[in-house]
């Protein structure tokens, strides 16, 4: 027993209070964010030793029903999920203030109250040990996220903010409350256990099988298509809520959710004899193709990284239904690959919207040259989705690829060659036209210029994707230790 993963969670809820507190001091307010990541961070680190050597770090609180209790377990999966938000918070906190600072926001003490809370959610459900308390936190991240979302409060942010709402929590309240009732029906436990929970018991394949569909669509964070449009819709909030949206909290939550079912509800032994592994690897290839294929087709740049995102999450995915250990790995750590490179690329975006209010790549030739820093940056997290070495993107793709050589599947191979083929075709122009294109003619009173608050944490983000690359010991561990 430890309460370590509670004080983790305590320290950004704690954070959310003070912000609201000192709402009419606002310097000091800017503070306690980043304070607060460190102290968070510290505090899941100072448990990693544990989980890398094979243990868990466990606090059960409270019991709700028999067999459902509100408990906390620290393993390598959670790790791997905990390390990547706590980590992530402390740039994004130090950007933000940058960002919300230059644009003399609105609504800022409720900006970052919120901002705290979101990733209080993301950590408790990294280290939830069961499926009640992970679909709580699930939830909280989903209300906590809205206001976000709806941060501009015009009518463009009201039709975002609903189409997010209704997905998220449409999808929650129907499709997931079922699986939730039907899994404590057939199991009496929500618990996740090594091997599987639902492996344990007798139940019919009908059955699981429509209760593990429930699972991949009722945790629509994942953006699995058809239940992905409120990931595009959700562009409309400010580039720090996008980078936390697609790069720390929210989306990874979905597929986090998604590889809890996947290894600890069903067991991958369950998932292969039921014959959904290649049933779902086929479907999230579909998204994975498709979602380039639209972000392709996109001139404004959020608006390209969020479909570049929908792809990219089910990679995740794919990685884990091939069942495969190497393919297993390879999605595990795409977690960690894919944030450090997108959270780059959306600061690179806010950064590039900033100094010069431009939004579409169209509008950017030349820009380069007066935002090299920016663009610099963007460039590396470019190379990292593609898969290109020495990045983490190369490090993950790399297993997922061996891995389906490993299964037998080369029809996911070509779609991974596919995928990066189609990853280079929409992310190297960006560069190409901000490098090279010609400058469009400036007003002589149009100033573009670096801004240090927002330049360093995405020259930061950019040095961590390339880390990864070189040094991916530290989530390689992990990882062995999911499959293991």
């Amino acid at each position: 027993m430890s309460i370590r993963p509670l004080l983790a969670v305590a320290v950004a809820g704690l954070a959310a209070f003070a912000i609201l507190l000192l709402n009419n001091r606002e310097k000091l307010r800017d503070v306690v964010s980043p304070l607060a990541a460190v102290a968070m961070f510290a505090i899941v680190a100072s448990m990693a030793p544990t989980v890398l050597a094979g243990g868990t770090v466990d606090l059960r609180l409270f019991e709700i029903l028999p067999g459902i209790d509100f408990a906390f377990r620290v393993d390598a999966l959670g790790m791997v999920f905990a390390t990547v938000s706590s980590l992530l918070w402390i740039v994004a906190a130090i950007y933000s203030i940058g960002y919300m600072r230059h644009l003399n926001e609105h609504a800022q003490t409720r900006f970052f109250a919120c901002f705290a809370t979101s990733l209080a959610a993301a950590v408790g459900g990294a280290f939830a040990a069961n499926l009640f308390t992970l679909v709580i936190f699930y939830e909280i991240l989903s209300l906590v996220t809205y206001p976000l979302v709806y941060h501009h409060e015009d009518e463009e942010g009201w039709r975002g903010s609903r189409k997010y709402l209704v997905y998220l929590m449409g999808a929650s309240k129907s499709v997931l409350l079922a699986a939730l009732a039907l899994t404590y029906h057939i199991a009496g436990s929500l618990d996740f256990m090594a091997g599987g929970l639902l492996s344990r018991v007798d139940a019919s394949a009908p059955m699981l099988t429509v209760v593990y569909f429930c699972y991949l669509f009722g945790f629509a964070k994942a953006a699995v298509m058809p239940m992905h449009a409120w990931l595009p819709a959700a562009m409309v909030a400010p580039t720090p809520v996008s980078a936390l949206l697609h790069a720390v909290a929210v989306v990874k939550m979905g597929v986090f959710c998604v590889l809890r079912v996947v290894f600890h509800v069903f067991g991958t032994g369950l998932v292969d004899g039921l014959g959904l592994g290649i049933a779902t690897a086929y479907l999230v290839s579909f998204t994975i193709l498709m979602a380039s294929v639209y972000a392709l087709t996109r001139d404004d740049l959020k608006a390209r990284l969020a479909y570049s995102t929908v792809s990219q999450l089910s990679y995740i995915l794919l990685g884990a239904v091939l069942l495969s250990p190497v393919a297993m790995v390879g999605g595990i750590i795409h977690i960690a690959a894919h944030a450090f490179s997108k959270i780059t690329l959306f600061f690179c975006a806010g950064s590039i919207y900033c100094a010069s209010g431009k939004r579409n790549i169209s509008d950017m030739a030349g820009i380069g040259r007066r935002l090299p820093w920016t663009m610099g940056a963007f460039f590396v997290g470019s190379l990292s989705m593609i898969g290109v070495p020495p990045t983490g993107g190369f490090v993950s793709k790399w297993y997922l690829a061996w891995g389906s050589v490993e299964a037998g599947e080369i029809a996911f191979l070509i779609v991974l060659l596919a995928s990066s083929v189609l990853n280079a075709a929409y992310f190297l122009p960006v560069s190409y036209v901000a490098f090279f294109g010609t400058e469009a003619q400036e007003s002589p009173a149009t100033v573009i210029r670096e801004i240090p608050l927002m330049t360093i944490p995405l020259v930061a983000t950019a040095v961590l994707s390339l880390s990864m690359g070189i040094f991916p010991d530290y989530f390689l561990t992990l990882a062995e230790g999911v499959v293991r």
